[in-house]
């Protein structure tokens, strides 16, 4: 099984746009659960945490997006951080097959909508991570 990420869906209300993405990465939830709610898994693939509370109403501060709160934790399963600069981003896993993650993104922002393009190559990075397919490059600015 390949990493694969479903074409994102974008809807605009006014000035605040809403971004999904369906992930499905190549490992169990187990595995994939680190990368989207640890300051390290975090950073090998999107930025840098440089404060994070794994728990419902913790701080936390991603880098170029701003300080905030653990909006949503569901442990293994669920982990959204509201920000700032970045909005509301949300993570959520659900098993896929017998060893793979489907990984269902939201976010949820203000500002200009050119976001999409910006979140598929982190994605792409996070497959690649997951896959041990050497090592990420550097995230992009959010």
């Amino acid at each position: 099984m390949t990493g694969s990420i479903e074409q994102g869906t974008s809807r605009t209300h006014g000035n605040t746009h809403l971004l999904h993405f369906l992930v499905r990465i190549p490992r169990p939830m187990d595995q994939v659960w680190p990368a989207v709610s640890t300051p390290e898994g975090l950073a090998t693939w999107f930025t840098t945490a440089d404060v994070l509370e794994p728990r419902l109403g913790g701080t936390v501060t991603l880098r170029d997006l701003g300080s905030g709160l653990v909006t949503a934790w569901d442990v293994d399963r669920v982990a959204e951080y509201t920000v700032e600069a970045g909005g509301r981003i949300r993570f959520h896993l659900e098993r896929d097959g017998e060893d793979g993650t489907a990984l269902r993104f939201t976010h949820e922002f203000s500002g200009e909508d050119d976001a999409e393009p910006r979140w598929r190559a982190r994605f792409e990075r996070l497959i690649r991570t997951m896959q041990g397919q050497g090592r990420p490059s550097p995230p992009s600015r959010p």
